[in-house]
């Protein structure tokens, strides 16, 4: 499948393990080459719902001066959104637990925006994923922070673990999108070039 990528040398641009796993899930030859210190910060006039893509977008314009001819990058960001208002990786332990505590009992919106870059074109879209907690008991989630230290997963959870386990109820889109790549979308996009 897909050896319409084979004329590329793909480049995955992020540190995350879970989105190397899910893309080598597609079966496609990839390497990992990240960029220190991309800027990630957006205008607050942005809405919530668009701000993964721009900042996919962002990173994406990091590579453009190193893109040959055969090269592919994907460049991805992932945002939690509760009400309208972003919930980034935490800091500490008091921000995971503050984080944890709202989406608590309640449903959150994750969106995935990805951008998929060559030479010649450019393809950047957003996926979202609707996730509906149960209530967490305070020991739940001290005990996930502690044990799980989820500071570098947006929304400070990682759907995967036992955190997902216990807590999810219901999920309204992709899964592998709540993981932090939505494959399935990647996979159709990836087959038009």
């Amino acid at each position: 499948m897909l050896d319409n990528l084979k004329k590329y040398n793909i480049v995955l641009a992020s540190n995350s393990p879970r989105r190397r796993e899910l893309l080598a899930g597609l079966g496609i030859d990839f390497i990992v080459k990240v960029i220190a210190d991309i800027d990630e910060s957006y205008p607050d006039s942005i809405d919530a719902s668009e701000v993964a893509q721009y900042i996919a977008e962002k990173k994406a314009k990091a590579y453009q001066a190193m893109l040959h001819d055969d090269s592919l990058v994907i460049t991805a960001d992932t945002v939690v959104i509760v009400d309208n208002h972003i919930l980034g990786k935490p800091k500490d332990e008091y921000e995971a637990t503050a984080m944890l505590s709202a989406i608590s009992g309640r449903s959150h919106h994750v969106v995935t925006g990805v951008c998929i870059m060559t030479k010649e074109s450019r393809r950047c879209f957003s996926v979202t994923t609707e996730v509906t907690f149960a209530t967490l008991s305070p020991e739940e989630i001290d005990y996930y922070v502690c044990k799980y230290r989820p500071f570098d997963k947006a929304g400070a959870y990682g759907i995967q673990e036992w955190i997902g386990y216990i807590g999810v109820t219901s999920l309204s889109g992709s899964y592998f999108n709540v993981m932090g790549l939505p494959v399935q979308r990647i996979y159709s996009e990836l087959k038009k070039f």
